[in-house]
């Protein structure tokens, strides 16, 4: 009976230290993946604490819409862009550095293209050919209506926005509106719309992947311009804009 009771004793205790060691297994994997949890939450708190430039929440490809787009301006294949680029800066300097014009450019194509087909189609009948077959060109109705769509989306959300800040709601908005207008109208009379265009063009080929490639950097300086920024426009705004006198509507509003 003794060794029955101590059988049973130690089978009592081997149970117990089992179900201890579950226990403890179990606080050490969830203290584990408690600890996975916060060094994996931890980043994405960190980023959602760094400051973006004009508080950007998604990445560069995103905010240029992405597809085939962000990726020609993002360079994801480079002879795609490069090729792009090219022949954008082909076009300019046909132009406006050798004075070439739309017209003319495509009146030549179209008679050397006509004169090589007239050509061919006539050295056929000497030398016992068939003539060439000429393809049928024509211009595809979807994506004509698709650029005409998103363009009537894109200006009808610009005029919104226009309206939105001509209604006089944000005063720091309007400012910065008018202040980059100014300036547009500033680099406008010093180059001509083409130049522009192409100026913009570059622009769009080679400040977004610079912007992705040193965007801590960047958002870190930005971050430290637009402090400086708030505190000028604090003291703008003490010496200049509280001075300004409220119109009467105002007043009567606040009378009523």
């Amino acid at each position: 009976m003794a060794e029955h009771t101590e059988d049973s004793g130690s089978a009592g205790e081997s149970l117990m230290e089992k179900i201890t060691e579950k226990f403890h297994g179990h606080d050490s994997s969830s203290s584990s993946s408690d600890s996975e949890e916060e060094k994996s939450s931890s980043p994405s708190e960190i980023k959602s604490a760094v400051f973006r430039l004009f508080g950007r929440q998604k990445p560069v490809h995103k905010v240029l819409g992405g597809g085939k787009p962000a990726d020609v301006f993002l360079w994801r294949n480079k002879k795609i862009s490069a090729s792009v680029l090219g022949g954008a800066t082909a076009m300019w300097v046909f132009f406006e550095l050798l004075e070439y014009h739309l017209l003319t450019l495509v009146c030549h194509c179209l008679i050397l293209s006509l004169a090589i087909l007239f050509v061919w189609s006539n050295a056929t009948t000497f030398i016992n050919k068939s003539p060439p077959h000429i393809p049928t060109v024509s211009i595809p109705e979807e994506p004509i209506i698709q650029f005409a769509a998103a363009l009537r989306f894109e200006i009808n959300r610009a005029l919104a926005v226009l309206r939105e800040i001509a209604s006089g709601k944000d005063l720091k908005k309007f400012l910065a509106v008018i202040a980059g207008l100014w300036v547009l109208s500033i680099v406008g009379s010093c180059f001509n719309f083409l130049t522009l265009f192409y100026i913009a063009f570059v622009v769009l080929h080679t400040v977004p992947v610079l912007y992705e490639k040193y965007e801590d950097q960047v958002d870190s300086f930005a971050e430290k311009a637009m402090v400086e920024i708030k505190k000028q426009y604090v003291v703008f705004d003490a010496k200049v804009l509280s001075k300004i006198p409220r119109g009467p509507l105002k007043d009567k509003k606040k009378a009523l």
